[in-house]
């Protein structure tokens, strides 16, 4: 049995082409999710000395019996599976719930499989995912992105420099998408509320999201990805992704009054995510222009706007990270004050609702650039 570590350098060094900060501004590598285990495979760590003191986790025989809902270790597996896959499941924590039934009925539309079944994304998860759990070590630098003293008050927010983290756990939960409730589940509260620097702590084997990578920059058109079509259900609070002509799933012929469907893969599906979308009275339904995406953006603090949807002349500038209230990336659309942004309450997603807006947790958020660039079709029902 080999325990497991994440060190920064192995991650910035063997996926910095796939962090979002290091996209250039005219150019991306979308993800096709049929091959997401080839392109992107999950995280593998490195083995530690035999003489660190860490115990390493026991990991279960990965196996399949039936066509039901995975738990434990396999849950962890398929939903680590499904967030590399670009089909986010929410917050990883071996708990599959509503956002993870949506990711795996996705997943099953663009590879053809019925959308109920959890037999075929299970053992692709199983294959993918051998290691579900990895060590990782709390790097020097979140000492950048960590600020205890964070305050509450709006006002006093905008007399900062950055919207911080409010604790090394809370970075922690973030970087390996969980929350501090999972770590501390895996560690201990002891452990997990206690943090510093050089400490060892067991999260899931996911891709990290590495904040310190990002910087405020702009990205322009892609010709691919200007075209695509992004489709916000406000019903089933999920954004989902489409290529700019997805392949019919139904033949109708004239004068016939049913349709017949098409058993293959919808390889027109190309990701979907967990959302929260806007308060019931600011939600614009329609189809608007995506114009703009913005990393570590600063949020125009308006409380008539929050209350009304009618801007003010008297706004704060709340600066930018990971505690803003719209994240690290804002995604504006053709209608004024709307878009798809992150959030500072991953945990909130799909409960909370936001003035008008589209939130997604700030690992989901900061890869939709791979996945779509200003001119493609943001349609709101």
């Amino acid at each position: 049995m080999f325990r497991f570590v994440l060190t920064l350098s192995a991650v910035l060094t063997t996926f910095a082409s796939a962090q979002i900060g290091a996209v250039p501004q005219d150019t991306a590598q979308p993800v096709a999710p049929a091959a997401a285990a080839q392109i992107r495979p999950v995280l593998r760590a490195q083995p530690l000395d035999d003489a660190t003191p860490d115990t390493p986790i026991q990991m279960a025989a990965p196996q399949v019996s039936a066509n039901t809902k995975p738990s434990g270790d396999n849950a962890v597996r398929l939903q680590i599976f499904l967030d590399e896959a670009m089909f986010g499941p929410g917050i990883i924590d071996g708990k599959p719930g509503r956002f993870t039934e949506l990711a795996v009925q996705s997943w099953n539309e663009s590879n053809g499989y019925a959308a109920d079944s959890w037999s075929e994304v299970t053992q692709a998860a199983l294959t993918a995912v051998p290691d579900p759990f990895a060590n990782a070590v709390v790097p020097e630098n979140c000492q950048n992105w960590v600020d205890p003293t964070l305050p509450t008050k709006r006002s006093l927010q905008a007399q900062r420099k950055r919207m911080s983290y409010r604790s090394i756990a809370e970075f922690m939960a973030e970087r390996f998408h969980c929350d501090v409730p999972y770590l501390i589940e895996l560690n201990g509260a002891k452990k997990i509320n206690n943090l510093i620097v050089g400490d060892t702590i067991i999260v899931p084997n996911v891709q990290p999201f590495a904040i310190e990578l990002l910087t405020e920059k702009s990205f322009l058109g892609e010709e691919k990805l200007s075209q695509r079509h992004v489709v916000v259900d406000t019903k089933m609070n999920q954004v989902r992704i489409f290529e700019a002509a997805p392949a019919a799933l139904v033949v109708a012929e004239p004068g016939v009054t049913t349709v017949t469907p098409i058993s293959r893969p919808n390889r027109g599906l190309v990701s979907s995510f967990p959302i929260t979308p806007g308060k019931p009275q600011f939600i614009k339904f329609g189809t608007w222009e995506l114009k703009n995406m913005v990393q570590l953006p600063w949020w125009r603090y308006d409380q008539q706007l929050l209350d009304t949807g009618v801007r003010s002349k008297e706004a704060l500038n709340i600066p930018a990270g990971p505690n803003s209230p719209v994240g690290v990336i804002w995604n504006g659309t053709s209608k004024s004050g709307i878009g798809l942004h992150g959030t500072s309450d991953p945990e909130t997603i799909g409960r909370a609702r936001s003035a008008g807006c589209i939130r997604l947790a700030n690992w989901d958020a900061i890869r939709l650039p791979l996945l779509v660039r200003p001119g493609a079709t943001v349609e709101i029902r």
